[in-house]
């Protein structure tokens, strides 16, 4: 028996009238989707980013992320999923022209490497700002190695209509409270209630239960996981190495306890974390002979290098970091960092997922969120762990409120609400998607065979094969039909026209460049010690 919230009901039936009246706009929502460059035996590519696909420091579409070899494209913002979608697979098949033998890996834990220097890292050629994103990525390498670095998954960007941030004002009788405050304190929740549930997206979505061997190095193997065929791990009821202590991780990172309860508190543990040096840092060096091994010794370099499975986010401005963008004038929209990669969809995430996730989010954002205090705020992450390395076990338990319940009984309580607000986003668009889409993933509550992670190890039992062998067979499949399909006629023309103009802007950046690139980092840490709240906004706060 599941009980609704008589919280989020009466919400979700004061925003019905407005809705059908056509009072509220659309979700608005991007994709940044990695994927890594193997050759045709599945071995990570060291070739160069392909000029032909423009450049990585400039192009708003095509980029790397850490390595060379790791592809990153962005979509611009849609209010229609299909059309992110398009925009997305078009990408691909423009890249396809231009990567010879060269696949795009289907998942999100790495093929075939050769120890740590196999991953090349990205060069974003000789300007300071190129030069620092570099040094920045050689930083990561000193700390944590560059293997981890070569995991590739799927950020979700979502943002509200400001309609329906007015409507929200007005029924929390916050009419007299500044929009930019407002939206930011309701993000902030929606970013809490998402940490207490996001357990649910790593075992409805994880796709990584398996690796090669390679991916551990001279690292001896984990005792969370067992042999299979001839060279690859797997984990028996995992959802997501690639969110495990496997996959990112970083404990000095750890002792920052962000738990985003405020945007002053989220944006002042950051700050202190990128001007605060941290012993072992120090010890490896910033500038040694002229060798810059990271930007400095600090917890964080830069503010990029906080790793949380989601984050509030503002485009900054060309002298702001993220955090003052963020403090000067509010979040704009959140970013969701724990999706893996699909394998087993051409793109690595569909339509049906966006709704789904589209449905969670504004659950997230409408349900009743407290402050979550530091002792639970190391639960939710207990339970997270829990769900990465054994989510698809029948006899999990997870730990909520006090209480130990099941995960498929903790799902089905969070499926019933999801249903309401499906309904809701429902009435703004017209169908039934987002409904279908619930429904469409409920059976993976009951039946975990039936979730990406479920179904990649069933294969690989199935098959006998390895990892790689059966990702390299997918990565065969998906280029020839990628390969195969025609582009948008309009879209082909403004990607070619990117490849050109973005190299001239790399040149124009390179060629305006005049101080040395010890000073341009001192201006630049010097800047993002700034605050960029005025004092009475401080104290409204």
């Amino acid at each position: 028996m599941f009980t609704l919230s008589e919280q989020l009901a009466t919400v979700i039936k004061r925003l019905k009238g407005p809705a059908r009246q056509g009072l509220i706009g659309r979700l608005r929502r991007g994709i940044e989707k990695e994927g890594l460059r193997v050759d045709s035996t599945g071995r990570i590519a060291q070739t160069p980013h392909p000029h032909a696909l423009g450049s990585k420091l400039t192009h708003p579409h095509i980029t790397t992320d850490y390595s060379e070899a790791l592809l990153e494209y962005i979509t611009p913002v849609y209010c229609r999923p299909q059309d992110a979608m398009a925009f997305l697979a078009d990408l691909h098949r423009f890249s396809y022209r231009h990567l010879g033998d060269e696949l795009i890996w289907p998942a999100s834990m790495p093929a075939l490497l050769d120890g740590n220097d196999s991953v090349p890292i990205a060069d974003y050629g000789t300007s300071n700002v190129g030069t620092m994103k570099h040094v920045y990525r050689k930083g990561l390498d000193v700390r944590y190695g560059r293997i981890m670095q070569a995991i590739a998954g799927v950020h979700y960007n979502v943002s509200l209509p400001d309609n329906m941030w007015a409507l929200l004002r007005e029924l929390d009788g916050q009419g007299e409270t500044a929009m930019n405050d407002y939206r930011s304190t309701r993000y902030f929740g929606l970013i809490r209630h998402f940490r207490r549930h996001s357990w649910l997206l790593m075992y409805l979505f994880g796709a990584s239960p398996a690796l090669d061997r390679s991916f551990l190095g001279d690292s001896p193997t984990s005792d969370k996981l067992r042999e299979h065929a001839r060279r690859t791990l797997v984990s028996p009821y995992a959802t997501s190495l690639r969110m495990s202590d496997l996959g990112y991780q970083n404990k000095v990172q750890a002792q920052l306890k962000i738990c985003f309860n405020s945007l002053s508190n989220y944006v002042g543990t950051l700050r202190h974390a990128i001007s605060t040096p941290w012993p072992a840092y120090e010890r490896l060096g910033v500038n040694v002979d002229g060798d810059w091994r990271q930007l400095n010794a600090n917890i964080l370099q830069i503010e990029n290098e906080y790793y949380s499975d989601i984050r509030p986010k503002r485009v900054a401005r060309h002298d702001e970091t993220p955090s003052q963008a963020l403090e000067s004038r509010g979040v704009e929209y959140i970013e969701v960092r724990c999706l893996d990669l699909n394998p087993f969809m051409t793109l690595g995430i569909d339509e049906t997922q966006m709704r789904f996730l589209d449905t969670f989010l504004m659950w997230c954002l409408l349900a009743d969120s407290p402050w979550i205090p530091d002792e639970e705020c190391d639960r939710l992450d207990d339970n997270r762990a829990l769900v990465v390395e054994r989510g698809r076990d029948p006899s999990l338990s997870l730990a909520i409120d006090g209480t130990e319940r099941r995960l498929a009984a903790l799902g089905h309580s969070v499926f019933v609400e999801l249903a309401l607000v499906a309904e809701l986003l429902d009435t703004i668009e017209g169908g039934s998607p987002h409904a279908d889409a619930i429904a469409a993933l409920a059976p993976r509550l009951d039946d975990p065979r039936l979730t990406p992670s479920g179904q990649m190890l069933l294969a690989l039992e199935e098959r006998g094969d390895d990892f790689v062998d059966y990702m390299l067979e997918l990565a065969h499949d998906q280029a020839a039909k990628l390969r195969s399909e025609p582009m948008d006629r309009a879209r082909d023309a403004l990607f070619t026209q990117l490849t050109e103009t973005s190299h001239q802007q790399q040149g124009d950046i390179e060629t305006a460049d005049l101080e040395s690139f010890g000073d341009f980092l001192d201006h630049y840490f010097a800047r993002a010690r700034e605050p960029r709240v005025t004092r009475k906004e401080a104290v409204g706060r």
